[in-house]
């Protein structure tokens, strides 16, 4: 295998079932009931999905919420806008915890 990451791979995502149907279609009727449009547009939904899949950095889920922002009507501005609202999360979650070292130095040095 020359790339652990094979786009053809999530054409087999729906085998998950393999061995615990049960608790594969209730994920899939959970995922697919989640995904329909609500208080927010299926376009809103997948660039959220788009944000989240860079932010933990799923290959699967970047090339398929890729596809899914543009099918739902996105534009490329508007899903570089979620991808940079994920990183800018992702750096504020990891400032933040400077609290804590913070925190310690001033326990430290009292």
């Amino acid at each position: 295998m020359a790339n652990y990451f094979d786009s053809e791979d999530l054409g087999k995502f729906g085998n998950i079932g393999r061995v615990n149907k049960e608790l594969s279609d209730k994920f899939f009727d959970y995922y697919n009931s989640t995904m329909k449009a609500g208080a927010l547009s299926e376009r809103e939904k997948a660039l959220i999905a788009l944000a989240v899949s860079h932010a933990l950095k799923c290959p699967y889920c970047i090339d398929a919420y890729t596809s899914t922002c543009l099918e739902k009507g996105a534009d490329e501005e508007q899903m570089s806008e979620a991808v940079h609202v994920a990183a800018t999360m992702a750096a504020g979650i990891t400032l933040v915890h400077s609290v804590q070292m913070m925190n310690k130095i001033d326990k430290l040095s009292i």
